[in-house]
């Protein structure tokens, strides 16, 4: 029995060696392609900016200090900075907005698909994926046809005689909410549809017979077998619309800035590479803790009884 023991365990460590050396290749692509230039930013946002752009390879911490402070140019005091927190706060709200929107829009569009006959289902997913095949800049300046002032949305309520004059839409947080809701709600539905799919309707039917309201099937019964649906689907938005770049630059017009545009500004325009990294990695961070919590929140599932 010893020398079997033996033998299985053996069997076991060579088992292990052997999937590890199979993935290594992959690991190392992850590490180096991954990881190392994440790396090279958190290096760059201790160091000091250069005359010209790039960096001084001298250790300082004003780089993150500049993240939430600004130093006054004659006392060199410290006081908050009240433009890098708006932005904040706009980037956070707007990515937050998106979510709600496309989980409005997307959660009863993925009922309405999962509840097709089979055969229709393919079609109606077919069309929810269309818009993934252009080009994001090319969606966007198509929103940006529809929003502007004399765009297809304003002609359409002057013409119903809702408005006499054009609504100023355009280059406003809304325009920036309706280009990220119309981009990324395809990343709400699928993940919804995914869940739905394996749905078990009968148990609708049972609560329509046990006497539940709509709103009581649907807050006790669907949506909790849903919920991975949703949670994937929130987080699919979420942090796509937190650094989004494209659509808050062109339908916010450069004057509606988000965290995207701010860490370009200071890659390009302000040559303060440090302050990028910073901003960077504190992007990161604001992402990793919002789903560690959204997560923990809402990660049980099943039906509630009571």
């Amino acid at each position: 029995m010893t020398d079997a023991a033996e033998i299985a365990a053996k069997a076991r460590r060579n088992e292990t060696r052997n999937r590890w050396l199979l993935s290594a290749p992959a690991l190392f692509v992850i590490l180096v392609a991954a990881t190392g230039p994440l790396l090279i930013v958190l290096v760059y946002s201790f160091l000091v900016p250069g005359p010209y752009g790039d960096v001084k390879w001298q250790f300082s911490t004003e780089g993150w200090t500049s993240v939430l402070f600004e130093r006054d140019m004659f006392d060199d005091t410290l006081s908050l900075a009240s433009a890098h927190l708006t932005i904040f706060w706009r980037s956070v709200k707007l990515a937050l907005m998106t979510t709600v929107v496309t989980l409005a829009l997307g959660f009863p569009t993925a009922y309405f698909i999962s509840t097709r006959p089979a055969h229709r289902r393919d079609l109606w997913l077919f069309l929810i994926t269309i818009p993934f095949w252009t080009n994001l800049l090319i969606r966007t300046f198509a929103m940006l046809q529809i929003i502007r002032n004399e765009g297809l949305f304003n002609m359409v309520l002057i013409k119903l005689g809702v408005i006499s004059a054009p609504l100023q839409i355009l280059y406003t947080d809304t325009a920036i909410l309706a280009g990220m809701a119309y981009v990324y709600l395809p990343l709400m539905v699928l993940p919804i549809y995914a869940s739905m799919e394996k749905f078990d309707f009968r148990l609708v039917e049972a609560g329509y017979d046990l006497y539940a309201s709509r709103f009581q099937v649907l807050r006790r019964i669907i949506i909790p077998l849903t919920k991975p649906g949703i949670v994937a689907g929130s987080i699919l938005v979420f942090i796509p619309a937190l650094g989004a770049y494209v659509t808050p630059n062109l339908l916010g017009g450069g004057k509606n800035m988000m965290l995207s545009n701010l860490i370009e500004l200071q890659f390009g325009q302000g040559r303060n590479w440090p302050l990028g990294a910073s901003l960077s990695i504190t992007v990161m961070a604001i992402v990793m803790v919002a789903l560690l919590v959204y997560v923990r929140n809402t990660g049980g599932s099943g039906v509630k009884h009571g």
